[in-house]
């Protein structure tokens, strides 16, 4: 018999909570020579998020609930989750419903079938036009210049054996991309194809900003692809080229008794030039931030309240991943 934790960041998710707890049930009922917990993280939601789930957690012995003391993102939230899961298998969905909690069922027979990393990837998806681009175009570039196993359409409702969660939480990176390290890891991961539904209007709508998505573009590049240092030093080649051209031919026009170009092409060589050494900085600042917040050391999360069956308690009561690691 195991042990199945199933793990769900949550953030500002109150009105889809007690369905996808219903639903997690069913799957439970559908598995029942295994036992389950629902393990959901509460990535520093200003709605009524932890209260829903406070009075979920006194209704179901099953059910863990661990708050964060602000919003760490959904990467340190999914963290906090697989630190805390004690399953021999460990599955990981979003709070929203997107995606279809009944999976798990196939994704556990892929489990027993001797498999330790399944990815549920998404084959077609009902999200805004803006969104499905801006996915589209990342999962482009994330497989073309980082990572070749990426999904077309990426994934983030995943399966993890036992060793492979410990691994992952292992890994002691302040910006980590969890979707980039599982794929480094290995383990030949098999993919399950499913279609994302669109996310119903009484739960909400989505709280990925902008900003927040261009954020996820860049931790999840300078993480695992050198091609943007690579591509800015040969911009940087090609530039000193066309400048190198240009200076010999403002030279032979002079020689010649020419009058060269004014002010002008001046101004706009000097702006091109201008901008992109600024580009270049910009990227090997992207890069320098990193190696700093890695030195710093600093916890990935930091957990306020855990809640479980047996009553709420402390953080400081709980031995969880997220301390600061011993100095080497």
């Amino acid at each position: 018999m195991a042990l199945v934790s199933i793990v769900s960041p949550v953030y500002h998710n109150a009105a889809s909570l007690p369905d996808l707890l219903d639903r997690l049930q069913q799957l439970a009922l559908r598995n029942p020579g295994d036992r389950f917990e629902f393990v959901f993280v509460d990535d520093g939601s200003r709605d009524s998020s932890f209260a829903v789930l406070h009075a979920l957690a006194e209704q179901e012995p099953r059910l863990r609930v661990v708050k964060l003391s602000r919003n760490f993102g959904s990467n340190a939230a999914l963290l906090a989750g697989l630190s805390h899961a004690r399953g021999d298998v460990i599955a990981a969905i979003a709070a929203d419903l997107q995606d279809p909690p009944e999976l798990i069922h196939d994704m556990l027979t892929r489990w027993r079938q001797g498999r330790k990393v399944v990815l549920a990837a998404r084959t077609s998806r009902e999200d805004p036009p803006l969104t499905a681009w801006l996915a589209a175009v990342f999962y482009f570039l994330f497989r073309r210049f980082a990572i070749k196993g990426m999904p077309p359409g990426g994934f983030d409702f995943f399966l993890l054996d036992r060793q492979v969660c410990d691994l992952i939480t292992s890994i002691q990176e302040s910006n980590a991309y969890l979707m980039g390290l599982i794929l480094w890891l290995g383990f030949d991961p098999i993919v399950l194809p499913y279609h994302r539904g669109q996310r119903a209007k009484r739960y909400g709508r989505s709280m990925w900003t902008l900003a927040g998505k261009l954020k996820y573009f860049a931790d999840s590049f300078v993480a695992f692809s050198y091609v943007p240092v690579r591509a800015a030093s040969l911009l940087g080649i090609a530039l000193s080229a066309v400048g190198l051209g240009y200076a010999l031919a403002v030279i032979v026009a002079r020689l010649r008794g020419l009058q060269p170009a004014g002010w002008a092409s001046l101004m706009v060589v000097l702006l091109v030039v201008s901008g992109m050494q600024l580009l270049m900085t910009g990227i090997l600042g992207e890069y320098l931030w990193r190696n700093l917040e890695e030195t710093r050391r600093r916890p990935r999360f930091i957990v306020e309240r855990l809640v479980e069956a047996s009553g709420p308690a402390k953080a400081e009561d709980v031995a969880r991943q997220e301390q600061l690691p011993e100095a080497a």
